[in-house]
């Protein structure tokens, strides 16, 4: 047991928990490392104050128990408390008020606080139930837009944004202070964007979803009427791993599970952000995952952590780049790296030389299609000969909303139907389904995403086109006479069958 009478506690950990709340609540932050933080009790304490504390710190809370006389005192010693009211109201009220009012300084760095914003104890209430709302809704992202008049809140439900809520003016900058505090960036930095993270435990999960921990990533932007804040929400529950259930076709499966699982030779994965890349990647290195398999990859930023998989998290700011990274991680030993990302063309080719010196290197790039990224790689200053040598196979992906399976229904297209989409390879009378929305989809008539690819595999005849550098047309044209499908085709596939709708694969898939 600490002794409250003679302990004496460094300011900056006094400084984590509001006076407002310490003194109105009996609670004395004691220490803080690795993650908790100690806090003294009274006996009697509500249990509900350490879920708020949690909430609130970002940070697990331990407890010491003490007696409360002892306990006052050693506040009243150690706090200047004689402009706090003695008033007794709810926990969640009390953050809200002191967390968004009060000047405080930051453990991780002497920050000051200095939010100028009131807010009544609805505060705390709001984010919470925007949080909440958004994993119960299974949404990827929440973003928070401030505007001249109105602040409003959309979700990422599928990957489509949809306005949930406008919440009173009066409310945006307490709101994202909020967020902000419980990010741990900066409350009285408008002027530059910053990036946070924020852990929420089970208190803000929904009931019935499991006890479980998700990570939110948390971006601030600076516009012009305040800052807007996107939240990145990582459910690693969701998480699918799987490879038959992301979506390929049995061909493209067969020939995607051969390729991953060769000795060396590269793998990239090609689209725009947004379109399952990363999912697709982790689920492949899932697959070889093996104990006699080293494994390592570089990401910016990690999304998910991988049992057995070695990943390293880039760091700009102090050099750590991805092609830094890459060239520590050779002497690493590795049977198999992953590349967060080609960017640039360092990183190109170190990547190259690794895939053409025994190592299996997985990666991704920003194209439109598979063919396009021999184009860009050559672009980015890799030699013609060492792309044909080095790249084993090119998977292009997007990711379309599913039918809702509770109110989906068949018809068949008219002719004008068949002119406005203006598909091809659709043909009056063909028929399609679509869904008209019901409870169990929130009335949009999707539920869920699947994934449609187009594999391009390296063979020899192709191997000798890309050497000699020829346009991406004759790539294109090779590999369809050897079966490659394209992403539209692929998409219209699974339209036919039922899984999506013809809206999504015009708006997903260009011909």
């Amino acid at each position: 047991m600490v002794d409250l009478a003679t302990i004496i506690i460094p300011p900056e950990t006094l400084a984590l928990i509001p006076k407002s709340t310490v003194v109105e609540h009996s609670v004395l932050p004691l220490s803080s490392e690795n993650g908790t933080v100690l806090v003294a009790l009274p006996e009697d304490y509500n249990k509900e104050v350490l879920n708020d504390l949690s909430f609130l710190l970002g940070k697990n809370i331990k407890v010491e128990v003490a007696p409360s006389e002892v306990l006052t005192a050693a506040i009243k010693r150690l706090y200047d408390v004689s402009d706090v009211e003695a008033r007794k109201t709810s926990l969640s009220s009390s953050i809200a008020i002191s967390s968004l009012t009060e000047d405080h300084t930051s453990q991780s760095g002497g920050r000051s606080f200095k939010d100028r914003a009131s807010a009544d104890g609805s505060i705390v209430t709001l984010v919470n139930k925007i949080i909440s709302d958004a994993i119960h809704m299974h949404a990827s992202d929440i973003h928070v837009e401030p505007y001249e008049r109105e602040v409003r809140v959309r979700y990422r439900l599928d990957g489509v944004l949809h306005e949930i809520m406008q919440p009173p003016f009066e409310k945006a900058k307490p709101l994202i202070s909020r967020l902000k505090i419980m990010a741990d960036l900066d409350i009285a930095e408008k002027r530059r964007p910053q990036d946070g993270r924020i852990r929420v435990k089970s208190g803000l999960i929904p009931s019935g979803e499991g006890e479980r921990t998700i990570d939110i990533r948390v971006s601030t932007l600076p516009t012009d009427f305040g800052e807007k804040i996107v939240l990145r929400i990582l459910d690693k529950s969701h998480l699918q791993l799987d490879l038959t259930k992301l979506g390929f076709e049995e061909n493209d499966l067969a020939i995607f599970r051969r390729m991953i699982r060769l000795p060396f030779g590269m793998i990239l994965v090609t689209g725009p952000t947004g379109s399952g890349k990363t999912t697709t990647l982790y689920a492949a290195l899932n697959h070889i995952n093996q104990p006699e398999v080293n494994i390592t990859t570089i990401e910016d930023p990690i999304e998910y952590n991988l049992v057995g998989v070695n990943q390293t998290h880039v760091r700009a700011d102090i050099g750590l780049t991805f092609a830094h990274a890459l060239r520590s991680i050779l002497r690493q030993d590795p049977n198999v790296i992953m590349v967060g990302e080609i960017r640039d063309s360092e990183t190109a080719e170190i990547a190259i030389r690794a895939a053409l010196t025994g190592h299996l290197v997985f990666s991704t790039l920003h194209t439109n299609d598979a063919p396009s990224a021999i184009t860009r790689l050559i672009d980015m200053g890799i030699e013609p000969f060492l792309v044909a040598a080095s790249v084993k196979m090119i998977l292009a992906q997007r990711l379309l909303r599913t039918v809702c399976r509770e109110c989906t229904s068949p018809f068949q297209l008219t002719e004008r139907d068949t002119r406005d989409l203006a598909i091809e390879g659709i043909r009056t009378g063909d028929q399609f389904y679509r869904a008209k929305g019901c409870p169990s989809c929130n009335q949009f008539g999707y539920k869920g995403r699947t994934a449609v690819y187009e594999v391009l595999q390296i063979q020899n005849g192709l191997a000798d086109l890309i050497a000699r550098s020829v346009p991406t047309s004759d790539v294109r044209a090779m590999a369809k006479r050897d079966g490659f499908q394209t992403l539209r085709e692929s998409a219209l596939k699974k339209a036919k069958q039922g899984v999506t709708t013809l809206e999504e694969v015009g708006r997903e898939t260009t011909s």
